[in-house]
């Protein structure tokens, strides 16, 4: 082959490698009309230097045909447009598009559908935590002068969320006994109340609340149903579906379920959506999309894990409830706990939630912290959800923030801890709570 045919030949491949590695080359100005971006052909590509294809090369690359089998992470802070008109259409609030990282990305968009279509509601918006989440909701419904009617069983931030940062912003807050249905009407009959508040299954005595019973006093009386059902995973139950206006989860826990994500989504009306998208996209707690991709994941396994959950709780719970060592045993569950009917009525057959509640006999804080401390499979950890078993104090953690007082009239004594029961096999999680135990004897 004669050398200069060669040497042809070799400078259409290089040409060719370069075009496809840089097919989708944005101009940004280098040209000056939409059609000079379309006709610019590989010889014009050419003409860039090193440092431009460096920056460019590969980027932008135009759909295809193919679907991928599971959703891609998009890590990008903005998205671009054919043109103007688009982009203009984008910013404007067009449905569908995204044009800025916070105020949306097809990742987290992903997982929203998702948990939309497990909690049975129009529509759902994912957060950066589930504080965030619960702080957005809240400041969807309520402004000065409003009331909130909560349940005195709330996860401690909860409380401290409402009484500080609502409370400066002259939000009046009044806590009940959510169980109390006659006391949950009294306070809402008294006026203004634009928000009732409360969690599923409680934290940490897990009190099951009746949701379609607390959904017609709240709508009757003119206030919306926001409704924690972190613990329960729409896996036992789907709020919505029972009258909840609002849907929240810290994802952190079941719906993430491995320890390894912070995040929080809402489930709701595609109008109420929006409403938090605004406040979203000017708070600035949106969820990123390697977040979102690891809860869309974990939701893979959400009923496996949940259903194994659950089973190895109740066994464990029944031990704990025959141990001598132990004063109470707080579980859905278990004949004896308060909400037992409630939660056969409104949770499945024989499944009664992943998290059990005890409190040690003659529990002090330093013999709480020699349980704690003699465990070597149970996670001494603040937070729950995940596969692995975890243990916590809610006086130290989660109702660290209460006063002693606060804490022993809503039931939390200083002996009182929180077992996130995770997939192991219950008879090895017993036998670290049988050691552990037997320590204190």
């Amino acid at each position: 082959m004669p050398n200069s045919e060669h040497a042809s030949r070799q400078a259409g491949v290089r040409r060719t490698r370069l075009y496809t590695s840089a097919q989708n080359l944005t101009e940004s100005g280098l040209a000056s009309s939409e059609e000079g971006r379309e006709t610019m052909d590989d010889q014009r590509r050419l003409h860039f230097r090193f440092t431009t294809r460096a920056v460019h090369a590969g980027e932008r690359p135009n759909p295809r045909d193919f679907i991928p089998t599971a959703t891609p992470i998009y890590p990008t802070s903005t998205f671009l447009y054919q043109n103007i008109e688009q982009m203009d259409a984008a910013l404007g609030g067009a449905v569908g598009v995204f044009v800025y990282g916070r105020y949306g990305n097809p990742t987290t968009e992903a997982l929203e559908t998702a948990v939309a279509s497990l909690e049975e509601q129009e529509a759902a918006l994912a957060f950066a935590s589930g504080m965030a989440a619960l702080h957005a909701t809240i400041l969807s419904c309520v402004e000065e002068g409003d009331r909130i009617v909560a349940s005195r069983d709330l996860y401690g931030q909860t409380i401290t969320l409402l009484r500080t940062i609502f409370g400066s912003l002259g939000v009046r807050v009044e806590f009940v006994d959510i169980l109390d249905l006659d006391q949950v009407e009294a306070a809402l009959r008294r006026g203004g109340v634009r928000l009732l508040l409360c969690e599923t299954i409680s934290n940490p005595l897990l009190r099951v609340t009746d949701l379609p019973s607390l959904a017609e006093i709240a709508h009757r009386h003119g206030a919306r149903l926001a409704v924690d059902n972190t613990f329960a995973t729409p896996y036992l139950v789907r709020p919505g579906t029972l009258g909840a206006d609002y849907v929240i989860h810290s994802a952190t826990k079941y719906l993430g379920g491995h320890g390894d994500v912070t995040a929080g989504i809402v489930a709701t009306t595609a109008d109420r959506r929006w409403e938090l998208n605004e406040i979203n996209k000017t708070i600035g707690s949106i969820l990123g999309p390697f977040e979102a991709f690891l809860v869309l994941r974990g939701l893979k396994t959400l009923p496996l894990r949940m259903h194994r959950q659950c089973e190895n709780a109740s066994r464990i719970a029944r031990w704990l409830a025959e141990h001598p060592l132990i004063e109470r045993v707080h579980y859905p569950g278990l004949p004896t706990h308060p909400s037992h009917e409630t939660a056969a009525r409104l949770l499945p057959p024989g499944l009664y939630g992943a998290i059990v509640s005890f409190e040690i006999r003659h529990g002090t804080r330093e013999r709480v912290t020699a349980f704690l401390e003699r465990l070597r499979l149970i996670l001494p950890a603040t937070t729950l959800g995940d596969v692995y078993s975890e243990i916590l104090y809610p006086v130290m953690a989660s109702h660290r923030g209460l006063s002693p007082e606060e804490r022993q009239a809503m039931g939390i004594s200083d002996g009182l801890v929180r077992l996130s029961v995770g997939i192991e096999d219950p008879e090895d999680i017993i036998a670290d709570l049988e050691q552990a135990l037997a320590s204190l004897a």
